[in-house]
């Protein structure tokens, strides 16, 4: 399904929130993640292996163990975003363009290049560090179906993938979503943090709470119309599942509440009536009039809350030479933020979620919630974000 947002580079400015992590807190995470790669080392056969999802019992046990030790600076700059922007960027993490080597050629490269030794120390310590950040604002979490289950994942371009809505793409414009916007499950933050990007490629980020919308038009996108089908990160197979119509927005007291599941590459807008096409087509029009760039700079982090914002990706002409944009994502829970009851009974289109960190916590699922797993599989080429 292709896009209905127009390909351009020139977007609206508008402000986003910005928080700055002191240099002392930032070492300490480096600090904190080194000491616990080198204990991983020391304690398993073979580390490489064992954590190559990043989700090893012992792994969970050291990061739950030990993110208290952060300073609190680091908890305050990874609460979620704060204004009506929906977006936060946290400033900076030490960190060198030469210490990770080459851009990977695509995210399963990068997964193996993890385990070769002279480049795990610096790549494995840095998922750590991802980890130990967004354990501080939650609950990391990753997805059987994308990148082999793993908690922490590579967003580089690959050649081939050029014009397709994933985080594999470069020239075509990644359109705003709601990431994983399928699925009942989905993630409450979206963390994106930058290892290099020379060429300022900026994310977008438009936050519902900014368009202008008439009483009419959020009636009739708050009204179960349209199914969101899974992106092609998720592979095949989620036809064998109905695919239910789910509202766009959900309404509550007023617009400064508003939330919103949008995903146009993935939402089969030709069977809806043609009010309804012009209300959607308006939400889209506004959210490009607010949307707001961030082109991260190396040791940056985004936060996304992906209730309140969705978020894409300028084009870009990438290189494949070793120097591209190298982003890591992880997807984050809020166990205070639980889902709507009218999400309950979503199939999620069979997607599962590999979440070992509510398992090291022992908290409550909602009702609903489907299985949370630590195990994963082999499935997912490329991802969407």
């Amino acid at each position: 399904m292709k896009s209905v947002l127009s390909e351009r580079k020139t977007l609206h400015p508008h402000s986003i929130e910005r928080r700055e992590l002191p240099a002392a807190a930032g070492r300490a995470v480096r600090e904190l993640a080194s000491e616990i790669s080198t204990t991983l080392d020391v304690t398993l056969d073979d580390p490489a292996a064992a954590t190559r999802t990043l989700t090893h019992p012992l792994l969970i046990e050291q990061i739950d163990a030990r993110v208290g030790e952060l300073p609190a600076e680091v908890r305050h700059a990874m609460r979620p975003p704060a204004t009506a922007a929906g977006a936060t960027i946290v400033g900076r993490l030490p960190l060198t363009d030469n210490e990770f080597g080459p851009t990977p050629p695509s995210w399963r490269d990068a997964a193996r290049w993890s385990g070769v030794p002279a480049i795990r120390a610096h790549s494995f310590q840095f998922d750590l560090v991802m980890l130990l950040l967004a354990r501080s604002a939650g609950e990391p979490f990753g997805w059987y179906g994308q990148q082999d289950g793993r908690l922490v994942n590579n967003i580089v371009p690959a050649a081939g993938h050029e014009h397709e809505q994933s985080g594999a793409s470069s020239k075509t414009l990644l359109s705003p979503h709601t990431e994983d916007a399928f699925h009942p499950e989905r993630a409450h933050l979206l963390m994106l943090g930058c290892l290099r990007n020379p060429d300022l490629v900026a994310t977008t980020v438009s936050s519902v709470r900014r368009v202008e919308l008439s009483a009419a038009q959020r009636a009739l996108l708050s009204t179960p119309t349209l199914p969101i089908l899974p992106d092609i990160s998720y592979g095949d197979g989620h036809e064998r599942y109905s695919a239910a119509p789910i509202p766009t927005l959900w309404s509550a007291a007023g617009p400064d509440e508003q939330t919103l599941r949008y995903d146009p590459a993935y939402t089969p807008i030709d069977g809806a009536d043609p009010e309804f096409r012009t209300a959607y087509a308006h939400l889209t029009a506004e959210l490009e009039r607010v949307c707001v760039t961030a082109a991260l700079a190396p040791g940056e982090v985004l936060l996304v809350d992906n209730d309140v914002a969705v978020h894409g990706r300028v084009p870009f002409a990438a290189r494949y030479d070793g120097t591209d944009r190298w982003l890591k994502r992880v997807n984050i829970r809020l166990p205070e933020r639980p889902r709507r009851a009218e999400e309950a009974d979503e199939n999620g289109y069979g997607q599962r979620i590999v979440a070992p960190f509510r398992a090291a916590g022992a908290l409550p699922v909602e009702r609903g919630t489907h299985e949370w797993d630590v195990v994963p599989n082999d499935r997912g080429t490329l991802e969407h974000s």
